[in-house]
């Protein structure tokens, strides 16, 4: 059930990379225009402050994606000497405190955007962006991948429970570069 539950949430989450990933071609082929305007002496404007919301886009939502890709940095020098316990007990102790610092990230920044809200407050540039417009994908972004890392936690610490401890690196584990040497 678990690793049934990780593949549909793997499926799921490279539709939404792949949405990103078109969301930043197409940001980028707005600033193409844009510098190609330039050169004839007009432009759109605005494109660095869209670049900038686009950016805060991708990462927010890009992040539970690289999560269950193993794609976060992890230091692990003691976990690579230890048998598939040890291993899944360190996968299981970096999913937790993970999990714990994303799910204050996505509380922390939901009074950015219930301030926004109840203020309407806009950009302090040009295109005067009403800022919830940003904030509101924003922070779902960052629930999403809190909600993720929840979920590689508790079935990670399900199949640590029923004692199948390998089953755990394929979704919890460390991605090491010596394996990609091989």
């Amino acid at each position: 059930m678990e690793l049934a539950m990780i593949a549909a949430l793997r499926r799921l989450n490279r539709k939404i990379a792949l949405i990103v990933g078109a969301m930043l071609l197409l940001c980028a082929a707005f600033i193409l225009a844009d510098i190609i305007l330039r050169q004839i002496g007009t432009s759109f404007g605005g494109t660095d402050e869209i670049s900038g919301y686009v950016m805060a886009l991708a990462t927010s939502w890009g992040m539970a994606f690289t999560l269950l890709e193993l794609g976060h940095v992890r230091i692990d020098l003691l976990r690579g000497r230890v048998q598939s316990f040890g291993r899944a007990m360190f996968d299981l102790f970096s999913m937790v405190v993970m999990t714990s610092v994303i799910g204050m990230i996505a509380l922390k920044s939901w009074p950015v955007v219930e301030r926004s809200l109840s203020n309407g407050s806009r950009a302090n540039t040009p295109l005067e962006t009403p800022l919830a417009w940003v904030q509101l994908p924003w922070f779902a972004g960052w629930l999403w991948f809190a909600v993720m890392s929840a979920c590689v936690t508790i079935a990670a610490l399900n199949l640590i429970l029923k004692r199948r401890h390998t089953e755990t690196e394929s979704f919890a584990g460390a991605f090491a570069e010596q394996d990609t040497l091989q």
